[in-house]
């Protein structure tokens, strides 16, 4: 399906809002914001107060992380009737590790033009400010709230070469760093806070050394790690030595397999088959 997003049919807007400054916002969200029929917001007091700034009034319909599904009626109701719709999240770009997501896939699947703005969102000024990167890197967003499943899946970014972008709750940074100290080991990280706010603040240290003063930080975190920088090349292990190098940080033999295929860019089927020697 061929999308042409201005030619005038009814379309689904994705408005990036402040995550900090509201002059970050652009001319053409507030245009937007103004012109659609109706706001799908995560959080109307939120963006009620974002309006009133602008002198915006328009209607504001509820849509966040618990009752989206239940408005994928509605929004298709809308475009039927040729109105506009903007999805706004409290702050950055929705879908982001925000929702927005189930609106934008049902206007998708129902032949509808979703146009995405460009605008704020925080894991760029982070990874940018870290010094980490000028290249690749990798944006993860949440990580999992319980432990085990946050350990899982730092286990699988273990070998990630480029730089990790997370966001982190105040509440449970020291836990995460802690974990991160584990399983990554002690890179080079930063974390990067209240971007774009009077208090923005960017912390360069190692794991170790961050860990001893953690405790004080609060607000909007981003953190980045450093990537794998360990010098060894798979091409130096034999498949099979791979593939349980994997199984033993606790991936089925399944996945293990799968994630090999992946990294050496060769065909499952032939780990598959070097694995179990057939």
């Amino acid at each position: 399906m061929i999308q042409k997003s201005y030619d005038g049919s009814p379309t689904l807007y994705i408005v990036p809002t402040p995550i900090g400054n509201l002059e970050d916002i652009t001319i053409r969200a507030l245009n937007i914001l103004k012109e659609v029929d109706i706001i799908f917001a995560e959080d109307t007091r939120t963006t009620k107060q974002l309006l009133n700034h602008f002198e915006i009034k328009n209607r504001l319909i509820s849509s966040h992380l618990y009752n989206e599904s239940q408005n994928e009626e509605k929004e298709i109701d809308y475009l039927k009737q040729r109105k506009n719709i903007a999805i706004v999240s409290d702050r950055g770009t929705p879908v982001i590790s925000d929702p927005g997501y189930i609106l934008v896939k049902n206007a998708i699947e129902n032949g509808y033009n979703v146009v995405c703005l460009p605008g704020p969102t925080a894991l760029i000024p982070a990874v940018v400010m870290s010094g980490l990167s000028g290249g690749p890197f990798t944006f993860y967003g949440f990580l999992n709230s319980k432990e085990s499943k946050r350990k899982k899946e730092l286990e699988n970014l273990k070998s990630n070469p480029y730089p990790i972008i997370f966001y982190e709750a105040p509440h449970r940074l020291t836990k995460t760093l802690n974990n991160i100290y584990e399983i990554l080991g002690n890179r080079k990280i930063a974390i990067v806070r209240e971007i774009s706010k009077k208090y923005e603040e960017v912390i360069r240290e190692t794991v170790e050394n961050l860990l001893k003063t953690v405790e004080n930080i609060k607000g909007e975190i981003v953190i980045v790690v450093e990537g794998n920088q360990e010098k060894e090349t798979f091409n130096n292990l034999s498949i099979k030595k791979h593939v349980s190098l994997y199984i033993e940080d606790g991936l089925t033999p399944n996945e293990a397999i799968k994630k090999v295929a992946k990294e050496r860019n060769v065909p499952k089927s032939k780990i598959y088959n070097e694995y179990h020697d057939l």
